[in-house]
């Protein structure tokens, strides 16, 4: 029998420090490890926040810029607050409602990936 567990999606960065800037700094994801075939090679690293793992790449081909993740989260009120708060002068999220009974919050990261961060409304 198969069973598919949780993808994990890579996004693509182009700057070390602003990818740490924004995933770790401004979403307090974590870094749980990073890897380099070399010195002064691209850099692949895997960041995470509870139940949400995401990769990040400089490798050229291992995603496309411009891509979207769709994050469930609880609290997304506390969520929002906490990012508003926090003085990141990139983004400014704001939640909203969707038709399909969802509180949505969308976040562009520095090289153009969309997160969009979800949790369902109660019925």
């Amino acid at each position: 029998m198969t069973n598919f567990k949780n993808p994990t999606p890579i996004l693509r960065m182009f700057d070390e420090d602003k990818a740490r800037e924004f995933y770790v700094d401004f979403l307090s994801f974590s870094i749980n490890w990073e890897h380099r075939f070399e010195e002064n090679f691209p850099l692949y690293m895997e960041v995470a926040r509870d139940g949400c793992v995401l990769h990040l790449s400089e490798h050229h081909g291992d995603s496309c810029p411009g891509g979207t993740v769709r994050i469930e989260v609880s609290g997304i009120e506390d969520l929002q607050r906490d990012l508003a708060a926090s003085g990141y002068k990139f983004a400014k999220p704001a939640l909203s409602e969707t038709p399909w009974d969802t509180r949505e919050m969308q976040i562009t990261d520095p090289f153009g990936n969309r997160l969009v961060f979800f949790e369902p409304l109660e019925t």
